[in-house]
């Protein structure tokens, strides 16, 4: 009889468990379909179906639009996505809303069909300046059309959207943006956001919330680049079949490196990568299925995050740069390693310069980490990024930029870094003389 009644028991058990399942499998069809009719316009990176959806904007698409940019970060769940019925099937996206707003399309720069290089940033708190410096020098040596992602909090959109907007045409021409707020996982947004400097971990999440680009330049807001940025996307065409995104190593000494002397968690190599400067093919990101150390079964991105966050969390000290070493100390097959002059720092001078590449071929990219921009520390980082933020669109790149810089460089040879201050200008010469000839034949 005891038997019986356990047969029984689990017998309803498993009824139970198949109707919870054939519900939840119904109530996510509707979820899709309502995002299909109600979210159509809003898929994309801000450009494409702009022309549709104004035709069918009212005045309470605008209560709509304000409604998403009210919610809080907690309050998006799951962390990808906002529920439909406040939304559609994804936040509408600031720049689409533009172009709604406007019944026009964007423009292209040059009327030219080439897609874009799509350049992500996460900026909180102070970095409102700071990030719009690192877009301008993106800007002013490109050539290639960019699209810009910037994940900032509420506070700073206004700021951003009234500088991009007023900066003269020959650089307005040459980008389109999009606005979005920071967005973690709603069951511990707090701890994401304070993981390391605020919303810095916002990074980990963008294969996940810009599902439809298919690769992303991701750059901290303290970069600044002295040669085109389509020179480094061009990179994406040399990843292997295994590989989905490139970055530069930590350090280029295991001597004298952070990682190999005090990381208390797996890292990748022997000095571990610096994460400033990470370009990623997001389709194989999202594809991927990533060995780690928490489970025999191999997880997307999506899935692997949050674990890997509970696991290491009392053990790193570079917030989702450690994240990413770990994952990459798993899967070292995934990376494409760039030399570090795609991700020069103080630590590459400050003791003595120790990137050859740098040496023979010039910085690609400066990274003022350590808040050297805005301190005397090194004198020789704050000149180029003075330069860059002195620079006004339209004035001759020769007679604004690079002359002054090399005069102020020259007041930086007390310093290490200050004494290879001809590293820095080696590569933006080429860039700048590259950019105005571009100019003088109209391109």
């Amino acid at each position: 009889m005891r038997r019986y009644l356990r047969m029984l028991l689990a017998c309803a058990l498993f009824a139970l468990l198949s109707a919870l399942y054939v519900f939840s499998q119904f109530a996510s069809s509707l979820e899709r379909a309502t995002g299909r009719t109600d979210g159509r316009a809003q898929r994309g990176d801000g450009r494409q179906g702009a022309g549709k959806a104004a035709q069918k904007s009212g005045p309470g698409d605008q209560h709509w639009y304000n409604r998403c940019r009210s919610l809080s970060v907690s309050y998006w769940n799951p962390y990808w996505r906002l529920p439909p019925a406040v939304c559609g099937m994804n936040c509408l996206m600031e720049s689409s809303f533009r172009y709604i707003l406007r019944d026009e399309k964007p423009s292209r720069a040059g009327g030219s069909r080439q897609e874009p290089v799509h350049l992500a940033v996460v900026a909180c708190g102070q970095r409102l300046d700071e990030t719009l410096t690192m877009l301008k020098s993106a800007v002013a040596l490109g050539r290639q059309p960019l699209h810009f992602h910037i994940f900032a909090e509420d506070e700073l959109h206004s700021g951003f959207r009234a500088a991009l907007e007023a900066w003269p045409g020959p650089g307005r021409s040459r980008y389109n943006y999009t606005l979005y707020p920071i967005t973690f996982p709603a069951d511990n947004a707090a701890e994401w956001k304070k993981l390391f400097k605020p919303c810095a971990s916002q990074r980990l999440f963008l294969p996940i919330i810009l599902k439809d680009v298919d690769s992303l330049l991701y750059v901290d807001t303290d970069i600044l680049f002295l040669r085109p940025v389509e020179d480094l996307w061009s990179l994406l065409a040399h990843f292997n079949s295994s590989q989905l995104a490139a970055m530069a190593p930590e350090h280029e000494e295991p001597r004298i490196a952070w990682y190999s002397r005090f990381a208390r968690h797996p890292y990748y190599g022997k000095t571990g990568l610096n994460s400033g400067v990470m370009l990623m093919n997001m389709t194989r990101i999202r594809e991927k299925h990533f060995k780690n150390d928490m489970t025999s079964v191999a997880l997307r991105w999506k899935d692997l995050l949050i674990p890997l966050l509970q696991k290491y969390k009392l053990n790193i000290t570079w917030g989702d740069q450690d994240l990413l070493n770990i994952i990459f100390h798993h899967n070292p097959e995934s990376l494409f390693l760039v030399p570090c002059q795609w991700n020069y720092r103080p630590d590459h001078c400050i003791y003595g310069s120790n990137c050859v590449p740098a040496e023979q071929e010039g910085v690609f990219i400066l990274h003022g980490n350590r808040g050297v921009y805005h301190d005397e520390k090194q004198p020789s980082f704050r000149a180029v990024y003075q330069a860059f933020q002195r620079y006004t669109f339209g004035e001759d790149l020769v007679e604004s930029l690079l002359l002054p810089l090399e005069e102020d460089l020259r007041k930086t040879t007390h310093t290490y870094c200050g004494r290879v201050g001809h590293l820095f200008t080696k590569r933006l010469q080429l860039s700048v003389r590259t950019s105005q000839g571009d100019a003088s034949r109209g391109q």
